[in-house]
């Protein structure tokens, strides 16, 4: 894929990130939402890609636009064909409370090499690169911390696993205790808190315990691009789910590794804070009608890692909600 891509996306990311953030702590999730898929959407409109949505805002009957299917870019002759994954805001509790660590995030692949996953839960394991290879979703909880911290060169009670909080995790927060390792839950923003656990300064050694499944493969796409590593299992809570799991033809028995999330060695990731959290800064609106942002951009096969502090003229910014 044409290497200048990745600086696209970010500006993709970008438009997401300043429209979502205007609706910090105004309690209107549905709000901040719909303000970022429309600005992530038309800036696509500016990007050099024969692209289509795979992991999206819903089916095309759920969703006017970024839905499953969709084709989007400036669908050039000439253009990469690729596989878009997107969350215009992954956080939406998050932005709607005033909280952290909510993100506008776009990963992308040639066609065919990410998993068409459907919006189901998934059991989850991630790790950094250090432990690569370490983590196995069928393997006892006390088994994968003990194996992560000697590759890590910690004791068990050093280690720091991060899970959303939520009652369904009850079983797994003793089973975690059990070894003296600390606990960091989050309320939202489970992509985010895996691409940190390739980063030493954050803190988070895994990630453990139920999401969603479309998450999970932005994460993976993520980790991949930084050399860590993740483990998935897709959960059907009623028949519903069960049909769009077939309907995808994906397996609710297969444990998914990070290559059968996201194939091949061609992977591009963007995200931008839009509430500030342990990775990214979120948009910080100044005077002169300007805002500053922070993203992230990887980039495989390379394995470059971008931090870019972008300051945004908002009266000539495309895509930019007012």
């Amino acid at each position: 894929m044409n290497r200048d891509l990745s600086i696209n996306l970010a500006r993709v990311t970008e438009a997401a990130a300043l429209s979502g953030a205007r609706f910090l702590g105004r309690g209107d999730k549905n709000g901040a939402d719909g303000a970022a898929v429309d600005a992530m959407r038309r800036m696509f409109d500016t990007v050099h890609i024969n692209g289509t949505v795979v992991i999206g805002e819903g089916e095309i009957d759920e969703a006017p636009m970024l839905y499953i299917g969709e084709k989007i870019g400036l669908q050039d002759e000439g253009d990469d064909y690729v596989d878009i994954a997107v969350d215009p805001l992954d956080g939406t509790t998050a932005i709607s409370n005033g909280m952290n660590n909510a993100i506008a995030v776009v990963a992308l692949a040639p066609q065919g090499c990410l998993l068409h996953a459907p919006d189901v839960y998934m059991n989850k394991i991630a790790c950094g690169p250090k432990a690569k290879g370490k983590i196995r979703l069928e393997a006892s909880t006390e088994e994968n911390i003990r194996a992560v911290a000697e590759a890590l060169g910690k004791a068990p009670e050093e280690m720091t696993i991060s899970l959303l909080d939520r009652d369904r995790h009850e079983t797994l927060i003793q089973e975690i205790r059990a070894t003296g390792a600390r606990i960091k839950k989050i309320q939202d923003g489970d992509i985010v808190t895996a691409i940190s656990t390739c980063f030493d300064e954050s803190g988070v050694d895994m990630i453990m315990g139920i999401g969603g499944a479309p998450e999970g493969v932005i994460a993976a796409a993520a980790l991949k691009c930084l050399g860590g590593d993740f483990q998935g299992k897709l959960m059907c809570l009623d028949e519903k789910q069960r049909q769009r799991v077939e309907a995808l033809h994906a397996d609710t028995e297969k444990i998914y590794t990070i290559d059968d999330l996201v194939k091949g060695d061609d992977v591009l990731f963007a995200a931008t804070g839009v509430s500030s959290g342990d990775l990214l800064k979120g948009v910080h609106f100044m005077k002169g009608k300007r805002a500053r942002t922070q993203s992230l951009v990887l980039r495989l096969p390379s394995k470059t890692v971008r931090f870019i502090d972008s300051v945004h003229d908002l009266e000539h910014k495309p895509g930019y909600a007012q």
